[in-house]
């Protein structure tokens, strides 16, 4: 088996474009019933100016798209909109289709072709480099991929929208069977027309923002049509891959990927997120979890026909029968007692009835299990020795990953919070006259005092403040949870801003007043809860090592990370060291924080594992899933990795099987590989030197200083941010149930990290995702007077090729063509004039390094098909970008303070047209 670059490619783009032009061409009769010939003519006219001011870039035909857009008036300029806002949502299922279609290219032809970064791939690259079977077995006992599941950036996509998306894919993919018939093509496309022609008389725009449990609602819709189906495959295919590349072993792959969630438990800034839904969320997750059983014990009751007047069952099997038969009423027990399957699944089926209700139920999901292996072993008697029944062994491993609980539920909130009811618990108790008022080293001596005495300091709740007792409620409810749902249900507690070690002692003394933490009279330490900060800012990053390392030294601490197996969870917050540091700099300090404390952390024997929050757009993080496994540092993925998956990339990921399938193994994949030390070429190992290190110090500290320049020290520069952008325009979307900044404050601080990004996104100019970078790149080159070091870190360094290629993608999808248009929304022309002209000497600048860096002729060389992708739609988000200008500056133009809803409807159509463009939210 070979896996060339040719192999990689040799699938044209010819029919992914027929795809494009027939969706296209069903628009077209769409815009026609709805609006016209004169819809029609009036898109077509924009379309092929605006492909001529690309391909031109001539100030005559600038003009003529101008006064194309100027000229256009209300009902017709809504209809503009959203026709070219429909467009970019069917190019983005063809898209989808196509990564489907080049997939199930490869497994036909894998006798002779392996699909680069599959499974199959992976374990063929361990046998390659020599790797022994004993060395992959161990490291799969510790190998952990977690991605956990957020509510924001929400997808501004409505999820009706999104069904029509999923009819009209599946559709697609049907029309690419070449046994269809004639007939059967037609019908197939008559039915997506009918299917265009809904999305059309859509309403695409929510019209409230959602709650909390519509979101929780949203994230359970993957669980329930991908995920619960595709991470059992996966497993079972890397399963097979080993078994059969190395046939000398019985291999039994672990669960190494699972998923888990923060919607329902993200209490940060969102004070809709109370402990009431937090509950009502671990409810709904296991009704979804019960469900799925049910239904696939059914379709087992219905196969499993044996009789023991045919075969012999085990003993262990007719024992469990006779002792539970009992349970179910004469009515509803199987009629045919010698089909002893179908009895036992019966009353499994009852028992899974009653889960939650009543005694007479499964009270764990190892229960479940149990009997699931009962009927596993017993027809393990009177099958063939090889065989294994896939659907019940499927169902094992369902169970195993999802338990009754689903996904573990992450909760989180503010270090601030914690401190406020410390500081009135313990002023109740005469503790402390005013607990934040001490230094920190009184306050870990003070918390260490009350974490070793068994008694409680809470006694009357409601004599507290109704915030303090919402947070004493939050752990009370974990309490509650572990007892209910099972302790998987709720394993991490998150602490935001977290910025010394007394913000974790804070929480276990929270966690001790609920019985999660317990210090018994004999000294015993129960501590049922992994509490993990939250490293964000710039500061707290470089400060990290020393936070965890004061507390690494308090024997009592020591004692509560026994219970947790030796493992302390430390999150990585990309999006507001980016926000205040830019991404270059942020993501260096997030690089070496991992580095130093995975450094310390050996000396105290203590496994770490790194959580990040990565966003999906690139300012906050973003990237394909595989390739920020492998810019992390490579010690670090031994003990697990866990990832955040944005709400924003949910749907393009997550939505369809095949899709979600292919962006899994992608990262299991590399996980694997990195993790073996094995991978190819660039990513052979992570051969760090001193002399790099210090490289990307002095580019750090260079690029970190000219971006605060601009976005702190500018005086204009916030007034120029809100003015050139949508800004103020995107709280009106409803994507999300939080609010936009934090303390419904207008101070840059407290504006959070999404809306940030979002506004420089829909502007085209991305600024967060690259400013910067070019100066600390250049001031490398001209202190050495050689870029051939970054040419070789390019080349040889993992994190380093990947910083790289982020930044040719945020400069590739940026464009200051486009973005000069959002100038005419600034007041002052000086204003805009000065800024935009700083931007603008940075891209290029950055662009220009890039380059040199990389050896390519054009940015995105490397990755054609993308490259392309982006030049495509250019052409189509250009008039989104125009006709965004002109609306937000005429509903702006109100001085009278009313709002424009005709107005206001218009922009935010265009904010979602052009999400879909860019294929990005926040």
């Amino acid at each position: 088996m070979v896996t060339v670059e040719a192999a990689e490619r040799q699938n044209s783009s010819t029919a992914l474009r027929r795809d494009v032009k027939f969706l296209g061409q069903l628009l077209g009769k769409v815009l026609v019933h709805q609006g016209g010939e004169e819809l029609l003519s009036k898109v077509e006219k924009i379309r092929e100016v605006a492909k001529s001011l690309r391909e031109n870039k001539d100030e005559v035909i600038y003009k003529e798209i101008k006064n194309e857009i100027v000229t256009l008036e209300q009902p017709m300029r809504e209809q503009v909109i959203r026709a070219f806002a429909v467009y970019f949502h069917l190019v983005n299922i063809a898209e989808q289709n196509h990564r489907i279609r080049r997939r199930r290219e490869y497994q036909q032809q894998e006798d002779s072709i392996m699909q680069p970064g599959s499974l199959e791939s992976a374990v063929v690259s361990l046998k390659n480099n020599g790797v022994a079977p004993d060395v992959i077995a161990n490291l799969l006992q510790t190998l952990s991929l977690e991605l956990i599941i957020t509510a924001h950036p929400t997808e501004a996509t409505r999820r009706s929208v999104l069904d029509i998306h999923k009819r009209m894919a599946e559709l697609l993919k049907n029309l690419d069977n070449p046994t269809i018939t004639k007939r059967e093509r037609t019908e197939i496309e008559e039915r997506l027309f009918s299917e265009v022609l809904i999305l059309w008389q859509t309403n695409e725009l929510r019209d409230r923002k959602p709650t909390v449990m519509d979101e929780v609602s949203n994230g359970l819709y993957y669980f329930d049509e991908t995920l619960f189906e595709v991470l059992p495959q996966l497993h079972q295919e890397l399963e097979n891959s080993l078994q059969e590349n190395y046939p000398e072993e019985n291999w039994k792959v672990p669960n190494i990927l699972r998923f888990g969630s923060w919607i329902g438990g993200d209490r940060d800034g969102n004070p809709n997120v109370t402990p009431k839904v937090t509950w009502q969320t671990l409810v709904k997750q296991r009704k979804l979890a019960i469900r799925k059983y049910k239904e696939s014990l059914t379709q087992l009751r219905q196969r499993l026909s044996q009789s023991t007047k045919r075969v012999a069952v085990s003993d262990n099997l007719l024992d469990s029968i006779n002792q539970e038969i009992s349970l179910l009423p004469e009515e509803k027990r199987w009629r045919i007692k010698h089909e002893v399957y179908r009895c036992k699944l019966t009353i499994m089926l009852h028992k899974l009835n009653l889960v939650g209700e009543s005694e007479a139920g499964y009270q764990r999901s190892e229960e479940l299990l149990h009997d699931l292996f009962l009927i596993k072993d017993s027809l393990q008697k009177h099958q063939p020795q090889d065989y294994q029944l896939k659907s019940l062994c499927k169902l094992i491993r369902q169970v195993e990953l999802f338990g009754f609980h689903l996904a573990t539920l992450d909760i989180r909130n503010h270090s601030g919070e914690h401190e406020a009811a410390i500081k009135e618990i313990f002023h109740a108790v005469s503790l402390a006259e005013d607990y934040s008022a001490l230094t920190e080293e009184k306050k870990v001596e003070l918390l260490g005092k009350v974490l070793q005495d068994p008694r409680p300091v809470i006694s009357f709740v409601e004599n507290y403040s109704k915030e303090t007792q919402q947070v004493i409620e939050v752990f009370n409810m974990i309490h509650r949870a572990h007892k209910e749902f099972g302790e998987r249900s709720i394993e991490v507690y998150l602490i935001s801003m977290t910025q010394s070690a007394s913000d974790l002692l804070e929480v276990m003394i929270l966690a001790k007043e609920a019985g999660i933490y317990r210090l018994h009279a004999d000294g015993r330490i129960e501590s049922k809860l992994n509490i993990a900060p939250l490293l964000e800012t710039i500061d707290d990053l470089t400060a990290g090592p020393k936070i965890m390392e004061q507390l690494f030294q308090l024997d009592f601490y020591r004692e509560h990370l026994r219970k947790q197996q030796d493992l302390q969870e430390i999150m990585l917050g990309y999006s507001d060291g980016s926000k205040d540091g830019g991404t270059l700099t942020a993501n260096w300090k997030l690089y070496k924080a991992q580095q130093e404390i995975h450094d310390m952390a050996r000396k105290y024997q203590v496994r770490l594992k790194f959580f990040h929050g990565r966003g999906g757009s690139l300012g906050r993080g973003g990237g394909p899933l595989n390739r920020s496994i492998l810019s992390q540092p490579v010690e670090t993925l031994g003990d697990g990795v866990k990832i955040t998956e944005q709400g924003e990339v949910l749907s393009s990921r997550y939505a369809l099987y095949d899709i979600a399938y292919r962006s899994l193994e992608q990262a299991v994949s590399a996980l694997l590989t990195a993790a073996a030390n094995v991978s190819q070429e660039a990513e052979q190992c992570d051969i760090r030197t001193h002399e790099w290190e210090e490289t990307m110090d002095e580019i750090s500290t260079a690029s970190l200083r000219k971006y605060q320049e601009l976005v702190f020290k500018d005086p204009d520069f916030l007034t120029y941010f809100k003015q050139a952008t949508p800004l103020p325009e995107l709280g009106a979307l409803n994507i999300g149930s939080r609010p936009m900044s934090r303390k419904g404050s207008d101070r840059f601080e407290d504006l959070r990290a999404i809306p940030w990004v979002f506004a420089w996104t829909q502007s085209r100019q991305l600024l967060p995702a690259w400013y910067a970078a070019g100066t600390g790149l250049q001031h490398l080159v001209e202190k050495s007077g050689d870029i051939q070091l970054l040419q070789q870190m390019y080349k040889e360094w993992p994190f380093f090729r990947s910083t790289v290629d982020n930044l040719q993608m945020a400069l590739t999808k940026a464009d200051l063509m486009a973005a000069k248009e959002y100038m005419e929304m600034v007041q002052d022309p000086v204003i805009s004039e000065r800024i935009f002209t700083a931007i603008k000497k940075e891209y290029n600048l950055t662009k220009e390094m890039i380059l040199q860096i990389t050896g390519q002729k054009e940015l995105m060389d490397h990755l054609p098909t993308i490259k392309e992708s982006i030049k495509l739609r250019n052409p189509y988000v250009d008039p989104l970008t125009f006709l965004q200008v002109k609306v937000i500056s005429k509903l702006r133009e109100d001085e009278a303070g009313t709002l424009n809803e005709e107005l206001l409807k218009e922009a935010l159509l265009t904010i979602n047209g052009i999400a879909a463009g860019l294929r990005n939210t926040g």
